[in-house]
């Protein structure tokens, strides 16, 4: 490891801008979670707390923790970072119900406006159809992907810590969007049948396999900065490279993998058009709070 990452890696190191960006959301979604509490105690559960927090983590892990001085050393573990920017703190996130939580997390002011905002601002509303809707979602994280794994791409967010924060920030901000369809988070409203998401989750690992098998059985280094970064570390650059594509291929499987199975789980389950007694149904019945909007759909 070069001096530089050793000193950057040192306990300290984190980055104190994220951290309290982070911490400050956090503290409001908490805020809110704790008002809701007292009002409808089921309306946000604990476990969807634990979610969002989790969330939260990730991105910090990925963004303001001393990991981030490993991105210049290691291609893997800057794949790790894109894995929880794009699939593993965007779901967690949104599982969270974290726009019902902000808005009563904010200060009342804030409160009494937002939910009119919502309602009358038509402009707003159109926009937001459109950037929840499944195609749009899809082809934003693929471009995404695909896009900042260009070599050319990749080396100037390498060379440049200004580039380097729009592209995680792209990451994250797609990855929210490519999973705003799979959670359906209030306020957005269900989108065509739910066993379309099977589909759209399957179709989205097909970026994600051919870059990762790219990676992995790729016979030469595709990044020129990664040729001498890692000598330190016991690893070279092409092993380094098959560890990065492996990595994305085995994860981003699983972690699309579970939402389908229970996405599936649920429509086989669920009661027929035929059932006599169609009220038996298994899922919690949550009523909303006063300027909350429906519950949020658990995948």
């Amino acid at each position: 490891m070069t001096p530089e990452a050793q000193s950057a890696f040192a306990p300290w190191s984190i980055s104190v801008p994220v951290t309290f960006a982070l911490s400050l959301a956090a503290w409001i979604y908490l805020r809110g979670w704790l008002r809701l509490r007292t009002t409808v105690p089921n309306v946000i559960s604990t476990w969807q707390l634990a979610a969002f927090m989790t969330g939260m983590f990730a991105v910090w892990i990925a963004s303001g923790s001393p990991l981030r001085a490993l991105h210049h050393e290691l291609l893997s573990v800057h794949m790790v970072d894109h894995i929880l920017l794009m699939a593993v703190a965007p779901p967690l996130l949104l599982l969270g119900a974290p726009l019902r939580a902000f808005v009563h997390g904010l200060p009342q002011r804030f409160v009494r406006e937002a939910p009119a905002g919502f309602a009358c601002c038509s402009p707003e509303h159109r926009l937001g159809r459109i950037l929840g809707h499944p195609i749009f979602c899809w082809l934003a994280a693929a471009i995404a992907l695909i896009g900042w794994h260009v070599p050319a791409a990749f080396e100037l967010a390498m060379r440049s810590n200004l580039w380097h924060e729009v592209e995680y920030a792209y990451f994250f901000g797609t990855g929210l969007l490519f999973w705003w369809p799979v959670i359906q988070p209030w306020p957005n409203p269900a989108r065509g049948p739910r066993w379309s998401i099977v589909l759209y989750l399957f179709l989205a690992t097909l970026p994600c396999d051919m870059l990762s098998a790219f990676l992995t059985f790729c016979d030469r280094v595709v990044y020129p900065c990664y040729l001498s970064g890692n000598r330190h570390l016991g690893i070279s650059p092409l092993q380094d490279q098959e560890y990065a594509g492996a990595l994305m291929w085995v994860s981003v499987t699983f972690v699309y993998l579970v939402p389908a199975v229970v996405i599936t789980t649920q429509l086989l389950s669920a009661p027929s058009a035929h059932d006599p007694n169609p009220g038996r149904a298994d899922l919690p019945q949550v009523t909303a709070p006063p300027l909350a909007g429906p519950g949020v759909e658990v995948v």
